[in-house]
């Protein structure tokens, strides 16, 4: 009789345990507040080169669900490729967000301060605000045009990608600027390793600007690997990723892509 009562017990505890983190599941919990305006036009032809490096964005696979960020996310080029969820906070105002939608957008730009405004009327990029300057595209999928800008709640989340990671190499002798693109997972980059077919030791890479790392040794007519670590810890290894036959300009494809 008490081996039944306790079992009741248990399964009665169990159940309102599996109750409670069913109804923490559909609250925004960890969800940030902020605001969003948009940029680039209709078509996010003003969207392409940013901050980050990445260039043509349609070319490189990130389309028009993109955003710039404000300083306080920024974090001058880390946040670079991350992904983020974001929806229109109706709860602050119905009138310019639309119901039951989100969207999820890359971090591909910077969205400067605007020293000359104060922070609550117009500076909306300034520190320490975090700020979604979204392509119009994205921002119309939740947002009412005439609004211009909307209150939002928005997350981190992982980077779905297809197909490999992929390496371009710019630069010139003794200097390789090596922009990763098409990182899933975490999206953004914590720390890069090179090395040569002929080099035999790894060499680390310093953050050079947005997306960019660079190498100061010469690699001319090596074949080069990748060390790649992503801000969530993970790291792979890109061996020979690139051929001895290399020049600045080209962009190389993996096989390779996080989880």
């Amino acid at each position: 009789m008490a081996g039944t009562y306790v079992r009741t017990a248990v399964a009665l505890a169990l159940g309102c345990l599996l109750l409670a983190i069913a109804a923490d599941a559909l609250e925004p919990s960890g969800w940030v507040r902020a605001h969003a305006t948009f940029y680039g036009g209709s078509d996010a032809s003003g969207t392409m080169g940013g901050a980050c490096g990445y260039g043509n964005l349609y070319a490189q696979g990130y389309g028009a669900r993109t955003t710039a960020l404000s300083t306080a996310l920024f974090s001058d080029g880390g946040a670079c490729g991350q992904c983020y969820k974001v929806v229109c906070d109706r709860k602050t105002d119905k009138t310019w967000c639309k119901p039951g939608v989100s969207v999820t957008v890359t971090a591909t730009n910077f969205c400067p301060p605007n020293w000359d405004l104060p922070s609550d009327k117009g500076g909306w990029c300034n520190p320490p605000r975090p700020h979604f300057d979204m392509a119009q595209p994205a921002w119309e999928k939740i947002g009412v045009y005439r609004g211009g800008i909307i209150p939002i709640i928005y997350q981190r989340v992982p980077c779905v990608k297809k197909g490999g990671v992929r390496f371009t190499i710019s630069g010139h002798d003794y200097f390789e600027l090596v922009l990763p693109t098409n990182v899933a997972a975490a999206g953004s980059i914590r720390a890069m390793d090179v090395r040569g077919s002929k080099s035999g030791d790894w060499m680390a890479m310093a953050h050079n600007w947005g997306a960019n790392w660079h190498s100061l040794a010469y690699l001319n007519g090596q074949g080069l690997s990748f060390r790649v670590t992503i801000t969530d810890g993970q790291t792979l290894v890109f061996s020979n990723v690139v051929p001895p036959s290399w020049r600045f300009g080209q962009t190389f494809s993996s096989n390779l892509q996080f989880k």
